[in-house]
This record gives structure tokens, C-alpha cells and sequence, in this order.
């Protein structure tokens, strides 16, 4: 029986078979080297190839343009000690900063959370012991949400690069490592920001950056502070009712300005990453059809099948979780059939999943 085309999509379409055994545990031995699946949106054609060759299937004068946020190590462990009670710290605590809220607040998740009432006061040891940060809970959210007021201190992310660690995604099942710090950042990254990488940007290297631009591509930089949303699972049954977690960005009026003749010159946008697809056609919304013009705010974009694409052309990422936002955006872009038929070729052939995973260039 044929399926309704009007039906409304539901989460559980976007559903696929993925074994265990292909989620990416540990990033390639060397950076680079990982293998990319080619993808004809139009008609769904499918071609096995290696990231290295990315140089050689974009075209000069493409516009390649990379999310440059860094990754802050925002998984911290605290002890707990009430505001009202001089009690001793007692209790581990993790601790996972989400965004920030203000000039001393951060939201974040918190586990265990459910005896962290508001007026309790978390204290962040360092490993000899000695405290290097302290927040008092202020609000409480669902789903372990807190609101944090840190004490102030001269150096805010000093002591993050101390005590923290990098907040690799919860189905890579192991602590983070020395070498994550390194290789959970990609080589442009400079923005500080970020809870999980933009994933689809950790193929890159500084040759492969060169080889992009000796073929003549131009390379531009916007900044999209990833959140913890983007690994939240979605808790509708309707692709209509899907709502994201609002995630903050940045357009440089150099990167507006190589946007905009792109576009006057009908050259094509290469997005690295759904982070860079949601933050160019976010502004693009927000454009309405006039040039972009360089500013800073916060998106919720959600897209998905039936978006009408404004700027991106083609699109480099990385292979997602079933009935994803993300696997939406990319079915949104190539078709839900192409998309899904990609996948279960990845499957076959034995392709590694998620952020330390292989990728797809779809053109």
C-alpha cells in the first residue's frame, strides 16, 4: 500500500537500523582520513569516496563556509553543601553547563538532580581538593535543568580548563581522554561556546583547507554555539510539533558581505555542518529577501521536509541518530527517501556513525 502524502510526517519516519557496533567509539587515527558517501540529491545516485577528496568535488568560486565555534570543557563535577547549612561538601555531583544566562549564570543539566533543591550551594574541586569554583542553584527545570550563579572570578573559562572536561556525547561509552581536548575540536575553531562539536568540521585539516582554497574556493566563517538540544531526544510524535532548544550565533560583516556576492554571482554555498545550514538560512529568514547584514542572536530554526532552502546549495555531514532534528534537516535538504536509502547503504557498508563517524557530501 502506498503511503499518504498527506499525512502529517511523524518522528518515527525518520527511523533506521544502525548496530551498534558502527557507532564511532574513537575519532580516526589520523585526522582526515575518514570515509565520505556521496550523495546526488536529485537523484539520489550514491558514490563511496574518502573525505580527502573533497577538494576535487567542489568547484572554484564555491563559497565553503565553516561553523568556527570551539567546544568549552562543560562536563564538571561538584559537591554539594547547603546555602543555609555550613555543613562540609558532601555528595558528587556532575555538572553539565548548557549556556550561559548571564554575566555569572549558566543553565545546566545536573545528575543526580532530583534532591539539588534552589539554595543549595555547589562547590567544584579541583583534583588536589582545593575549590576553584562555587554556584548557588537559583531556578529548577525539568528533566534535571538548573540555573547556576557562580561566584565571580577573575577568569571564568581558566578555571573550566582546569577542572572541566570535554562533554563528548552520551553514546560514546567511555570518559574523555587527554587527546579528546585536541581532536573534539575542529582545526578553525576559535569561539568559545560550544557544549558538543560541530561534528561535520573535525574531517578538516590545515592541508585540506589549502587544497580547498588553491581550487579556487572561498572560505567564510560563522559562529553557532552548539547545545545540548542537539542530542535531546525529540518527545512528539509529529514532525509538526518538533520545538528546538534556541542556540546563539554570530554573522560577521565579513562573512555577510561574502555571502552576499555569492549569491549576486549565483556561486554555490557549501555548508560544513546542520549547524552552518541552520545558522545561513536562519539569516536569511531574518533577511527577508534583502542582503544579509552582519548581527548576533539566537536561532530555534527547525528544518525539515517541505523547508524551502534560500542559500545553502550543498551540504558536508556527518551521519546521524535515528528520528533525529538533524537526520530532518538533512532529508529536508536531499528527500527523506534518498536520505534514508543513503543510510542504509552506510549500513551495508560498514560506515562509522555520529561525531567521531564518517561523513556525507550531498550536492
Amino acid at each position: 500500500m502506498s503511503e499518504d502524502p498527506n499525512r502529517p510526517l511523524r518522528v518515527s519516519d525518520f527511523d533506521f537500523h544502525l548496530p551498534e557496533e558502527l557507532i564511532a567509539q574513537q575519532p580516526p587515527a589520523e585526522r582526515g582520513t575518514s570515509r565520505m558517501l556521496v550523495v546526488d540529491r536529485k537523484t539520489g545516485a550514491l558514490r563511496d569516496s574518502a573525505f580527502s577528496e573533497l577538494p576535487n568535488l567542489v568547484q572554484p568560486g564555491d563559497l565553503l563556509v565553516l561553523n568556527d565555534s570551539r567546544v568549552i570543557p562543560a562536563r564538571l563535577y561538584a559537591r554539594r553543601t547547603l546555602k543555609r547549612e555550613k555543613e562540609a561538601p558532601t555528595g558528587r555531583i556532575e555538572v553539565m553547563l548548557t549556556e550561559p544566562a548571564g554575566e555569572s549564570e549558566w543553565h545546566a543539566l545536573v545528575r543526580p538532580g532530583r534532591k539539588i533543591a534552589i539554595g543549595e550551594i555547589l562547590v567544584f574541586p579541583s583534583p588536589s581538593g582545593a575549590i576553584e569554583l562555587q554556584a548557588e542553584v537559583i531556578e529548577r527545570g525539568p528533566f534535571g535543568d538548573r540555573l547556576l550563579r557562580f561566584e565571580p572570578i577573575a577568569d571564568f573559562h581558566a578555571a573550566l580548563d582546569s577542572i572541566g572536561h570535554i562533554p563528548l556525547p552520551p553514546y560514546i561509552h567511555r570518559d574523555d581522554a587527554a587527546a579528546d581536548r585536541e581532536r573534539y575540536q575542529t582545526v578553525y575553531s576559535r569561539e568559545r561556546g560550544s557544549v558538543a562539536a560541530p561534528t561535520a568540521g573535525l574531517h578538516f585539516t590545515p592541508q585540506i583547507l589549502d587544497n580547498l582554497r588553491a581550487r579556487g574556493v572561498e572560505i567564510a566563517r560563522i559562529t553557532l554555539h552548539v547545545g545540548l538540544g542537539t542530542f535531546a531526544p525529540l518527545r512528539v510524535e509529529r514532525v509538526d510539533e518538533v520545538r528546538l532548544h534556541r542556540e546563539r550565533y554570530t554573522l560577521s560583516a565579513d562573512t555577510a558581505s561574502a555571502i552576499n556576492r555569492a549569491v549576486a554571482e549565483r556561486r554555490r554555498i557549501v555548508a560544513v555542518g546542520t549547524t552552518a545550514v541552520r545558522t545561513l538560512e536562519h539569516c536569511a529568514l531574518v533577511a527577508n529577501g534583502a542582503p544579509l547584514a552582519p548581527h548576533s542572536g539566537e536561532t530555534e530554526i527547525f528544518i525539515s521536509p517541505k523547508f524551502q532552502f534560500r542559500l545553502v546549495g550543498s551540504l558536508l555531514t556527518n551521519f546521524h541518530l535515528p528520528q533525529s532534528s538533524l537526520l530532518m534537516l538533512v532529508s529536508a535538504f536531499a528527500g527523506r527517501e534518498h536520505v534514508l536509502a543513503a543510510y542504509r547503504h552506510a549500513v551495508d557498508q560498514h560506515y562509522r556513525f555520529f561525531s567521531y563517524g564518517d561523513c556525507m557530501f550531498v550536492s
